[in-house]
């Protein structure tokens, strides 16, 4: 580690500077693999909420709109055009037929595992400009994000 690389990293050890880093570098990021859901056929909006769908089972138009912080018709738009795409199936729940439920279609599983490993492979190939050393660190890094999150 480079002597102004040290400094900065001993003035940065306090939890405000470090988050503010990590805040804005997460939002790079993200905006670097975003770049990546044309190609997979499908917008931000709609992966994200095909992956609620896919990672967390059939919700309601309300639930989804909660999980993903959204007005229920803006969900329900979001809805449309994925059900329009093949990628979620609406039916009416037996208990309540005024209650709506989504899931994820076989197509869409497959929709959202493209666009996930396109922002994946995004991810590798900039790892890949890190050392192996340097990739050692962000892994023990992400690990101990991890089991932050966790607690």
């Amino acid at each position: 580690m480079t002597k102004s690389a040290r400094e900065r990293a001993a003035g940065e050890r306090t939890g405000a500077s470090v988050a503010s880093r990590l805040h804005s570098l997460a939002i790079h990021l993200l905006r670097r693999v975003r770049q990546t859901d044309a190609q997979s056929g499908l917008s931000g909006a709609r992966a994200s909420a095909l992956s609620v769908l896919v990672f967390g089972g059939e919700r309601t138009i309300g639930e989804l709109a909660n999980a993903e912080e959204v007005a229920a018709p803006t969900m329900t738009r979001l809805v449309a055009g994925l059900e329009g795409e093949g990628h979620v199936k609406r039916t009416r729940a037996r208990e309540d037929r005024r209650t709506v439920i989504v899931r994820a279609t076989s197509r869409g599983i497959r929709a959202l595992e493209l666009a996930r490993g396109l922002r994946v492979a995004q991810v590798e190939a900039i790892l890949a400009r890190l050392t192996p050393e340097e990739n050692a660190t962000v892994a023990e890094a992400v690990t101990l994000l991890e089991r932050a999150m966790d607690r």
